[in-house]
């Protein structure tokens, strides 16, 4: 049997000494540590910034409301869970957004479903909807503005 098969491929930069196999080996793991690290706080970053807007905390201050949904989540406490940037659902742009809160209690879990348009000249969030989706499938509605104006209309005629 020849060396051949045993050779190991090292890096060579001209006019310099080879690296050894596990100085690289040493440096692509420093590396991956580093850059998954980062792409962890960039997640974090994200996800506490979500939790700042003006839609999300909406949303969530409806739900505290809403002492029925409460209960059938078994809350408080209320544990609010990090958004799943990935699901098709959420979806932000400058003139709407449409997000899936995933929240739970000591009972049941479930997905805050909440929609929010942006006013063109106030530049503020008005919320749209909100419904409680529990895990089990049953659907609590929260929050609709179209009730919202309803009420108003009806203080007004009286």
């Amino acid at each position: 049997m020849t060396d051949e098969g045993m050779n190991i491929c090292v890096f060579v930069f001209p006019g310099k000494m080879p690296i050894p196999l596990k100085n690289l080996q040493q440096m692509a793991l420093y590396l991956g540590v580093v850059s998954g690290g980062g792409c962890g706080l960039m997640y974090y970053f994200i996800q506490k910034t979500f939790a700042k807007k003006e839609y999300y905390l909406s949303a969530i201050e409806k739900l505290n409301s809403k002492s029925e949904a409460l209960e059938l989540l078994g809350a408080p406490p209320l544990k609010i869970h990090f958004l799943r940037l990935t699901d098709k659902y959420n979806q932000v742009n400058p003139s709407a957004a449409q997000i899936k809160i995933p929240v739970s209690g000591t009972i049941s879990a479930g997905y805050l479903y909440t929609t929010s348009v942006r006013d063109s000249f106030s530049k503020r969030w008005d919320l749209q909807e909100v419904t409680l989706q529990l895990n089990n499938g049953q659907r609590i509605p929260v929050y609709n503005s179209n009730d919202d104006h309803r009420e108003k209309e009806l203080e007004q005629g009286l």
